[in-house]
Parts: C-alpha cells; sequence; structure tokens
C-alpha cells in the first residue's frame, strides 16, 4: 500500500489537505492559551493599581429640569463608565460643579463683557463638570480602566436613568493610594 494515493489522502485515509488544517487549529489554539506573548494582559494579577481623578465636561445636556438632575447626580456614589465604546464597569463619582451660561455682549467703548444667556431654551440645558474617582491601572503609558484614558478621551456615563457622552479634560494619578 503506497503512503500517499491517487487522491492525496495519506494511507488511503487521511486528507493532506485536513491534516494540515487540523494542525494549524491545533497551533492556534496552543499560541493562545499556552503562549501568550511578552505584553501579556492589560488585566495581570498583580499589576499596579492606584487612585486616579477623572474629570469629565458636558456641555448643553437636554434636561427637564437641570438643577435637580444636577442634585441627584451629585449625590450619587457612582456611576457606569464606558471608555472608548468599552464598558469599564462602576467608578465614584467625587463632585458636580454647574458651569454656568454666558454670552459675550460688545460694548459701545469696544470692550466685551460676559452676561448670562438670556435665551429661554437654556432653562433645558445643563453644562457640568464632573470629577471621577476609582482605581486604575498605572502603565507607563498613564492609566488605564479599560482602555488608557487621557485627555480627550470620549467617555459615557450611565446610571439608573441617564445616559450622555462626555470628553475628559483632566486625568490625575493620586500619589500615595492604590494597591
Amino acid at each position: 500500500m503506497a503512503i500517499l494515493d491517487s487522491q492525496g489522502r495519506l494511507f488511503g485515509k487521511l486528507s493532506l489537505l485536513d491534516l494540515g488544517a487540523a494542525l494549524a487549529i491545533v497551533m492556534v489554539i496552543f499560541g493562545i492559551f499556552f503562549y501568550p506573548g511578552s505584553q501579556g494582559s492589560v488585566a495581570q494579577v498583580g499589576s499596579k493599581t492606584q487612585e486616579i481623578e477623572v474629570d469629565v465636561i458636558a456641555r448643553g445636556l437636554t434636561v427637564l429640569n437641570p438643577e435637580e438632575f444636577l442634585t441627584s447626580l451629585s449625590k450619587a456614589d457612582s456611576t457606569n463608565i464606558i471608555v472608548r465604546n468599552q464598558p469599564y464597569g462602576k467608578i465614584g463619582v467625587k463632585k458636580v460643579q454647574a458651569l454656568p451660561r454666558s454670552v459675550a455682549v460688545p460694548q459701545p467703548d469696544g470692550t466685551v463683557k460676559s452676561y448670562p444667556d438670556p435665551r429661554p431654551e437654556l432653562n433645558y440645558t445643563a453644562d457640568m463638570l464632573i470629577t471621577l474617582g476609582g482605581q486604575a491601572q498605572i502603565t507607563a503609558d498613564g492609566p488605564v480602566l479599560g482602555v488608557p484614558i487621557k485627555i480627550g478621551t470620549p467617555v459615557e456615563i450611565e446610571g439608573k436613568d441617564y445616559n450622555f457622552k462626555v470628553s475628559t479634560v483632566a486625568v490625575r494619578v493620586l500619589e500615595g493610594e492604590g494597591g
């Protein structure tokens, strides 16, 4: 009996193409589970974590009662965050600060003064600066909340009755805290 027959089967039973495909699958599985590489996973056990604060800004959030919303958000202990479309989980809400809405008004002498914006539709919008805080992994590239977080990183915050996008304006690693 020949090792290869006329149809390319090994000992007349196993196709060489099937054997090659099976070998490739086994090598991929071995590579994924037994040889993860030099980088490792972002969620490594024993990696350095520290307390961070992240300031995010929301401008023009439309809400029926802005003062009531800001009060309820500031009383919340935590909120869910999604960083760059990757769910992270809960993070603490440390501070919520309402930002004023103003308009620049030119004066007859050429100067410009800032006055509260009188438009009635602004009674249903809120501008706010929110300080979030929690544990983050610290890497050479900075803090990581599932994915690296830096100034300008789009963040989505979500609670029981809200879900809106904000922009990161500051990231602070607090010294002497964390694990």
